[in-house]
């Protein structure tokens, strides 16, 4: 993966902005090249085609099957941050979480092709 491109709706308040700063410096740190954006539930369709992975700040959780449903058509795999890498906005752990969802968005475009 040259370069994993992350959104984060979690209504770009402070701790969706600091979640997106760790995550970046834990891009960095591994040697992993990554931006990282958050962004307001309004602003999430603008990004579809420019990014690899949606990820929905867990307060979104009810909302999931329509961010998947917006953004199916950009083959971008979208998903909810558990509580746990939110709360403690764990910067590597969510990382982890967008690369193993754009490896499993990777594998189905070759599966496809």
């Amino acid at each position: 993966m040259e370069k994993i491109r992350i959104l984060l709706c979690c209504g770009a308040g402070y701790s969706s902005g600091l979640l997106a700063q760790k995550t970046k410096r834990a891009a960095r740190d591994r040697g992993i090249q990554a931006s990282v954006d958050a962004r307001s539930e309004a602003q999430v369709e603008s990004f579809l085609g420019k990014i690899d992975v949606l990820l929905l700040g867990p307060h979104y959780a009810k909302s999931l099957e329509k961010f998947q449903e917006l953004a199916r058509p950009y083959g971008v795999p979208a998903a909810v941050i558990p509580h746990q890498i939110y709360g403690l906005i764990d910067g590597n752990a969510l990382l982890d979480m967008a690369v193993r969802l754009a490896a499993g968005k990777q594998e189905g475009e070759k599966q496809d092709g």
